[in-house]
């Protein structure tokens, strides 16, 4: 997502874009949250993601079109497996993509891991894209069908954009240390402090009136919460390695001014797992 990269190098008609593009998605995503049932709500979220992959292939090193449909095909399958598997199936597919999280900070700093193209660094990318993405669309649905489901999604979606712009102002003006100067220069070490205060009183406040999180446990929900804020990080920068390594710039055009589904999506793929699985230790 290189938001800073973005308002850098984009003239004043490409924010605008930009800006109204946010404009038209944001009541767009809040309504599907909140008011689609719940095997609609991952359908949708089920295609998004599926573009997603398909952003994924290319950047990998795909160039056959009907190779990319099978990996296309076989997400659906894997989608389809989680959406009618048990509950307890589901929570380890979820479990699965927080190892897979917990493993990316590797290969962000052995960050030419993978850079050349061959069998094995596409296998590698591809299984990579499988990890990330369907315990992401699996936690989503487990997130969404508990109780008050729909209002935790749009909490998590609204703490990983809260990040995402403390992150941006903060490092606008006051950034100077660049956080990964080799995968994405935009970031800096000041935008992840914006980022993480921002998300703290973000956590306290709804934690507090909106979810009635016991006083007792509230200092461990907000931990939750920034854990998943600096995993969302790990996601932008895992997803700017990929476009790196392809000398990609975006991941697509689906959305104008904002890239790909990739580019929207890719705080999301680590928070959803994090966060989830946290929810769940923590009983909440």
């Amino acid at each position: 997502m290189n938001r800073a990269d973005a308002a850098a190098a984009t003239p004043s008609s490409g924010l605008r874009e930009r800006a109204l593009t946010a404009v038209i998605l944001a009541p767009l995503g809040i309504a599907a949250v909140m008011l689609l049932p719940q095997i609609w709500f991952a359908t949708v979220l089920g295609l998004l993601f599926l573009i997603g992959v398909w952003e994924w292939t290319h950047l990998s090193g795909w160039r056959s079109t009907p190779a990319r449909g099978v990996v296309i095909a076989l997400h659906v399958l894997m989608f389809a497996g989680a959406w009618f598997a048990s509950d307890t199936v589901r929570v380890q597919i979820v479990f699965s993509g927080v190892l897979f999280w917990l493993l990316a900070p590797w290969w962000l700093r052995h960050y030419h891991f993978g850079e050349r193209t061959s069998q094995r660094s596409l296998a590698i990318k591809t299984l990579a894209c499988a990890l990330a993405i369907v315990p992401a669309w699996t936690a989503a649905i487990v997130l969404h069908g508990g109780e008050r489901g729909p209002w935790w999604v749009l909490f998590l979606l609204v703490l990983v954009w809260c990040a995402d712009s403390c992150a941006y102002f903060a490092g606008r003006r006051f950034g100077t240390t660049k956080l990964a100067p080799n995968i994405s220069p935009g970031k800096t070490t000041a935008g992840v402090y914006g980022a993480l205060v921002g998300c703290t009183f973000y956590a306290l406040g709804l934690g507090h009136f909106v979810f009635a999180v016991p006083a007792q446990r509230l200092l461990i929900f907000v931990a939750l919460c920034i854990v998943t804020m600096l995993f969302s990080i790990i996601g932008d920068l895992l997803e700017s390695l990929i476009k790196r390594h392809a000398q990609a710039k975006d991941s697509g055009t689906l959305f104008p001014g904002h890239g790909g589904a990739l580019d929207r999506f890719d705080s999301m793929f680590a928070a959803l797992p994090i966060f989830v699985a946290g929810k769940l230790i923590l009983g909440l």
